[in-house]
């Protein structure tokens, strides 16, 4: 066996088929079966089965698939190893996010990276639902993803990174009835039009538990998933939204109060493939997000210092 056929025997058990897998490496699927034919003549058991018409991994394919993880980090090392030896810079850093993490995130990293012997970050955009993300990690060095906090826990593919563990508040005009509360509930709010993401992202678990337990179905009204437009249209009386505390930059017209009775929490991690971080240039660049973190989470202002942690003051508070 050699690390091209364990790295296609590990794309097969995370994208499901030998087509999937060729269209990501860029070569043919009879090139991909072949390898794998290949592969499995070293080997006394069967790494691979049919499930229907799909190919799938067996017990020992998907123990192999794993350790392939393992010889890939070891052969990352190796050559920056070698790199870092005839002394080559850290070269450049790719690094994904969804908007709302962009926005606060990528202006941070980019100042805390402007020094002359910093890595150099190429940035991008990635709105997916809350499944792709993980994929995403073969395109990027780094992922800046969102989960809920009960959400199912990330793959074992990706090294995981918390950066925050961000309150998901109820967004509303300044003047509206429920702003002179100091928190909301379900069924405060079940009677609202509310403006909400896309099925499949995140936020959306959080608006059904919403619904759950206040006893009704929840009016959608509109369905936006960048949050900078949302605020605007809560903004204009379109109908209330969950908003993230932190992220956001603030809105002078909006208020967030937070929300009781059901869990209102997303992570905002970072995904990669474990042999990214044997790249000094990578682990610079992922300081540098847990320093914007504390930075972002030190943004919170609007609650008094005897207040419990995530708690808003009383009166209007915008959005942050």
């Amino acid at each position: 066996m050699d690390e091209r056929q364990l790295r296609i025997l590990r794309e097969l058990g995370e994208l499901g088929s030998v087509t999937a897998v060729a269209e990501a490496l860029l070569v043919t699927p009879s090139a991909i079966s072949q390898q794998l034919r290949l592969l499995q003549r070293s080997v006394p058991v069967p790494l691979t089965e049919r499930l229907g018409r799909r190919l799938v991994l067996t017990d020992a394919g998907q123990a192999l698939a794993d350790a392939a993880v393992e010889v890939e980090s070891a052969l990352a090392r190796a050559r920056h190893a070698v790199e870092a030896f005839v002394g080559r810079p850290g070269g450049e850093v790719s690094v994904a996010a969804f908007h709302s993490a962009g926005a606060a995130f990528f202006p941070l990293l980019l100042r805390g990276l402007a020094g002359p012997d910093a890595p150099t970050v190429s940035l991008a955009d990635e709105d997916v639902p809350q499944e792709d993300f993980p994929r995403l990690t073969r395109g990027y060095d780094l992922v800046l993803a969102h989960r809920l906090d009960h959400a199912p826990p990330w793959p074992r593919t990706v090294t995981v990174t918390t950066l925050l563990r961000e309150p998901l508040d109820v967004a509303m005009p300044a003047g509206h009835p429920l702003a002179a509360r100091r928190r909301v509930t379900p069924r405060d709010v079940a009677d609202q039009p509310w403006i909400t993401v896309h099925d499949g992202f995140p936020v959306m678990a959080t608006i059904e538990a919403i619904a759950a337990a206040a006893g009704r179905r929840l009016r959608l009204a509109h369905r936006i998933n960048e949050f900078a437009v949302v605020a605007e249209a809560v903004a204009a009386g379109g109908g209330i939204a969950l908003m993230p505390r932190w992220t956001m930059r603030p809105h002078p017209a909006l208020v967030l109060r937070p929300l009781s009775g059901v869990q209102a929490t997303r992570h905002i991690d970072v995904l990669c493939r474990p042999e990214r971080t044997a790249r000094a240039a990578v682990r610079t660049v992922l300081a540098e997000l847990r320093t914007a973190a504390r930075t972002i989470r030190g943004r919170d202002t609007g609650a008094p210092a005897s207040a419990p942690p995530g708690r808003t003051a009383p009166g209007p508070r915008p959005t942050g």
